[in-house]
């Protein structure tokens, strides 16, 4: 499986976050607009990203919630029919929720920068550092926290929960 280490903070100023980001960014800004539906998973969480009518993809991923730069493993898949995908899914496991966001991603160097307006919940940003198979978590977290540093992200503005969990608890 994949990896990387991830990070997911609340943010206030939209506007100047995208501003630092693309000061750093090797690539971006891309606008990505994601419809997440999640399904009942017990080892983990999957989830189909709907991307339009014929473009989706499904991952599968496992992290710890906390506060502070995590590793996560993960797999995704393409696929090129997620309405049908998301039928079958829902048949078998059933649904768990749904998270619809519109995302801004910047590239800086191997570090995807996240910069998230979900609906219903607000503003934030996740940073995600794709570590090699060979490389220690440690390493990733160090450039997590540099790249926090450069940001400007402070450690109390970090949240634990995925957007889900975060729905969830306001009972939508």
């Amino acid at each position: 499986m994949a990896r990387n280490i991830e990070i997911k903070a609340h943010i206030e100023d939209f506007d100047e976050l995208s501003s630092k980001a693309a000061s750093l960014a090797d690539e971006g800004p891309t606008l990505i607009l994601q419809d997440d539906r999640y399904f009942r998973y017990a080892s983990g969480r999957l989830k189909l990203r709907i991307f339009s009518p014929t473009e989706g993809e499904l991952i599968f991923y496992r992290r710890a919630d906390q506060n502070s730069p995590k590793e996560s493993f993960y797999v995704r898949t393409p696929t090129s029919s997620p309405d049908g995908l998301r039928e079958v899914l829902t048949l078998a496991y059933g649904q768990a929720g749904r998270v619809i966001k519109e995302r801004t991603l910047y590239l800086v160097g191997r570090t995807r920068v996240h910069i998230d307006k979900v609906a219903g919940l607000g503003t934030f940003m996740e940073l995600e550092v794709v570590l090699r198979d060979d490389e220690p978590a440690d390493a990733g977290v160090q450039e997590a926290r540099f790249l926090m540093e450069q940001l400007g992200v402070e450690q109390s503005q970090l949240i634990e929960s995925s957007y889900i969990d975060l729905i969830a608890r306001r009972g939508e």
